[in-house]
């Protein structure tokens, strides 16, 4: 009997464990200052490492977000040659069957980048797939004609939620975690992160939603809504005692392996300037590329898989950061982070020495990233080696290579 509860207690760890969990957000383009849409996906995973890779498998191109792991298979956040883009939370109060295989989300995705232009393409995408669609999940997606809407998405049915509908988003913008407002009341995870970026998106009207901003205010945020601290604020600094502090229910998280903010485009403008702007890695201490479908193949070699090792560069940079921040490993110390060596009061944490490297990088594509012009794929391969030339140096500098 005790054999039967201990492998129960350990089954039930386990999938607390395996479970995915993110934080998202799409801003409709009425919203933002240049009348850009934005989408935000804060990825939080089992699988530690991820890259960027550009996909040509008939349909659209298009770029997509893969675990280094299995590069052909599930795509979990991505941007077509047509301007669509898409990414997903998973949702864990939505499903209302006992179908067994599961977790199709990322398969599904790599189908709509193929074969999707507009937001009613993914609708007629999820009406024409066989069921059961073997996912739960919260869909969001942006399209360059102003589309922008989540979809609920469970097994046989999907909700959709138009962030264009000033009576659902009055203030412009839809913020999703793991829990799908279509789902059964208080089941689901995600609550207080949910809370968390109500508060941070809030706060962040007054100076207006840019890509720079959603990264150091939302990526990199260690504010808990429960608790009502903010591990940045001094007084309430872990710093003041021993440096560490429990990690609990802050949007970055110690399985965080990538933030990216889509920027869509005004109608009108080309579908080649919508941008990936990506962050690979724990994203606290990564910093964040444009990337553009056009480049193809030509993308930064810091965001590509690299076979020495095994992901990309810049996710194992900034992933061997987060091992010092997370270093203990014995009884629940990895719940555990080392708050002081990302943030201190003499201003050598990893996060305060990093983030003047993604500042530069923001105003060497200034340019590129609000021009209307085409794309000159050529100067922007320049500036990409002057961005990879600072961020590596930087992490040089760090210790990581």
């Amino acid at each position: 009997m005790k054999k039967l509860i201990l492998a129960a207690i350990l089954c039930f760890c386990f999938s607390i464990q395996q479970q995915h969990a993110c934080t998202s957000i799409i801003i409709s383009g009425k919203a933002t200052p240049d009348g850009r849409p934005l989408m935000w996906k804060h990825r939080d995973t089992g699988a530690p490492y991820n890259h960027i890779a550009y996909i040509d498998e008939g349909g659209y191109r298009f770029l997509g977000l893969v675990n280094s792991d299995d590069p052909d298979g599930a795509v979990w956040t991505g941007s077509n040659e047509t301007g669509f883009s898409i990414m997903n939370t998973a949702s864990y109060n939505l499903k209302d069957d006992d179908v067994k295989e599961m977790d199709h989300e990322g398969l599904l995705m790599r189908q709509a980048l193929k074969v999707c232009k507009t937001v009613q393409d993914f609708e007629h995408l999820l009406d024409t797939l066989p069921r059961p669609l073997r996912v739960e999940a919260n869909f969001g997606v942006i399209d360059a004609y102003g589309g922008a809407a989540y979809y609920e998405t469970n097994n046989k049915h999907y909700y959709k939620k138009d962030v264009n509908d000033t009576t659902l988003a009055p203030e412009g913008y839809l913020i999703y975690t793991n829990f799908s407002f279509e789902g059964r009341t208080d089941e689901g995870l995600g609550y207080i992160r949910y809370d968390n970026a109500r508060k941070i998106f809030k706060q962040m009207e007054k100076e207006g939603f840019t890509p720079e901003r959603i990264f150091r205010e939302a990526s990199r945020s260690f504010y808990n809504s429960l608790l009502d601290i903010d591990l940045k604020n001094p007084e309430q600094s872990p710093n003041n005692h021993s440096g560490w502090f429990v990690e609990q229910d802050f949007i970055p998280r110690a399985e965080s392996t990538a933030s990216i903010v889509i920027q869509g485009i005004k109608p009108g403008m080309p579908a080649e300037h919508t941008i990936m702007w990506t962050a690979l890695g724990y994203p606290p201490v990564s910093v964040a590329l444009p990337l553009w479908v056009k480049m193809g193949k030509d993308q930064p070699s810091l965001v590509q898989y690299d076979t020495s090792l095994q992901t990309a560069p810049l996710c194992y940079y900034s992933s061997r950061l987060k091992d010092k921040v997370y270093a203990i490993h014995r009884g629940n110390g990895q719940k555990y982070l080392h708050w002081q060596l990302l943030w201190n009061n003499e201003k050598t944490g990893y996060i305060q020495q990093l983030q003047p490297v993604e500042t530069q990088v923001f105003k060497l594509f200034e340019t590129a990233s609000s021009s209307h012009d085409t794309l000159d794929t050529k100067k922007t391969t320049d500036i990409y080696k002057q961005a990879e030339s600072i961020i590596s140096a930087a992490y040089r500098q760090l210790g990581t290579y």
